[in-house]
């Protein structure tokens, strides 16, 4: 059971052809990030597209916490008034992360070189997963933190009285270490230096730039350096948040899959660091075309069409593309069961800590509706089938992670027969419009009435 919802079941099943406008809901990690950053900021930032599933919500709900003001007025537009670089209150309770691994971890790096306390929890999935891949690069700062054994929330992060520049090169390709590293850095005297051997997801560099921060970026032989001139006055902004592709991965998997189909998701975010699953589909066959390119915000976006694909086949997707598509691999293991041939994934050894462990759930419910699954620490590969021939009829534990959940019940749409959720509540925390959204292009979903 989640920390804001009670569980339900959900199942899916083969029906209508979907057809129609997939709006989706705004980008989760802008999200996130627009709200941290206008609480970093002196004056008022508007959002508007924020996403309002329970993962932004809960970071609302902190920086309200540490000092901004954050509201929604009625048209749903998201007005936050920061507090500056160095601003930020103590909060006077724990801070609820819910299921955010993305909140929280950028949240900790926001406020460790500020001379304040601060205690995180969150459900129970969030309390399983490490923190040390955080709180590690944060000590350098000088920052301590006190959790549980393995680094495990609840946790208590004592900030930097007097933060020091770091220099830090990342172990693992991951996003959110690298965005904690700089919002602490934003605090810190002096220049703050992040290197990645692989490109991740560069929201955080791009927002930076926007609200007025010095950030610089090269590529060069040890890897991807970004530097970051800390104590800048954030100016706020006004934000247009394009459509998550993360979300988007689920209508367009579904239509690939459904026979007949023919979705449009206008407004997709294709920042290059995120699209990489629509790369891999389209080399894997699919139907899938971008219409009216164009820049907003500093971020490229496109409406995107997906039609049914009978003849996809299986590929090796090479493992340099895993960081900009790490959210995207359960989706993929669904369209790959009804691939001809084998997908390999390899270099997802992340996935491993997100809010489950993706690969040994997804192999678990591909196995049992009847897909061949080959796994190991940091691989896994999806014997395809073929359209038309998985069995389905499984019910899979979801283990409260929102991708496994929407992953299962867009299989269901395909298979011979019908699968089964235990759980569809950690849905909302970052798609609260799958269920309607779904249906309404025809979908046969529903939350199971027993």
């Amino acid at each position: 059971m989640s920390a804001h919802h009670q569980p339900f079941r959900m199942t899916s099943r083969r029906g209508h052809a979907l057809r129609g406008v997939a709006r989706v809901p705004g980008d989760k990690s802008i999200s996130h990030r627009a709200l941290i950053l206008g609480a970093l900021a002196v004056g008022e930032t508007r959002i508007e597209g924020l996403l309002e599933g329970q993962d932004v919500l809960d970071t609302a709900s902190a920086m309200r916490a540490f000092g901004a003001t954050v509201e929604r007025d009625a048209d749903g537009v998201w007005h936050v008034h920061g507090v500056g670089v160095g601003g930020l209150a103590e909060p006077a309770d724990v801070i609820d992360c819910g299921n955010s691994g993305t909140g929280v971890r950028l949240i900790m790096g926001m406020m460790a070189t500020s001379p304040i306390t601060a205690t995180f929890t969150g459900d129970a999935s969030l309390r399983s997963r490490p923190m040390g891949r955080v709180t590690d690069p944060l000590a350098l700062f000088g920052a301590r933190a006190h959790g549980r054994r393995g680094g495990r929330l609840p946790m208590t992060i004592e900030g930097a009285a007097d933060p020091v520049p770091v220099s830090y090169t990342l172990p693992v390709a991951s996003a959110q270490v690298k965005s904690a590293v700089l919002l602490a850095g934003l605090n810190a005297p002096g220049e703050t230096v992040v290197i990645e051997h692989e490109a991740t997801r560069d929201h955080t560099e791009r927002m930076l730039r926007g609200f007025g921060a010095r950030v610089e970026v090269e590529d060069r032989p040890e890897g991807r350096v970004i530097r970051l001139t800390g104590r800048p006055e954030l100016r706020p902004q006004s934000i247009s948040v394009p459509r998550d592709p993360s979300s988007a991965a689920f209508p367009v998997c579904a239509a690939l899959i459904a026979e007949g189909s023919d979705v449009l998701v206008p407004n997709i975010g294709l920042n290059p660091t995120r699209a990489g699953l629509f790369t891999t589909l389209r080399e894997m066959g699919a139907d899938l075309t971008y219409e009216n390119l164009r820049e907003e915000g500093g971020e490229p976006v496109a409406d995107l069409r997906a039609r049914f694909s009978p003849d996809l086949r299986g590929i090796e997707v090479p493992p340099a593309r895993a960081a900009s598509m790490i959210d995207e691999y359960p989706i993929l293991s669904v369209v790959a069961a009804f691939a001809s041939g084998a997908t390999v994934m390899r270099g997802v050894r992340e996935l491993r800590v997100k809010e489950s462990d993706r690969i040994d759930a997804m192999a678990r419910g591909l196995r049992a509706a009847g897909v061949e699954v080959e796994e190991g620490d940091d691989w896994w590969i999806v014997h395809g089938r073929g359209h038309g021939n998985v069995a389905g009829g499984a019910l899979v534990e979801i283990r409260l992670d929102h991708r496994i959940a929407m992953s299962f019940l867009v299989m269901g749409l395909a298979t011979d027969q019908m699968m089964t959720i235990d759980d569809g509540a950690p849905i909302a925390t970052s798609f609260p419009v799958f269920e309607p959204l779904m249906t309404g292009l025809g979908a046969a979903i529903a939350r199971d009435a027993a």
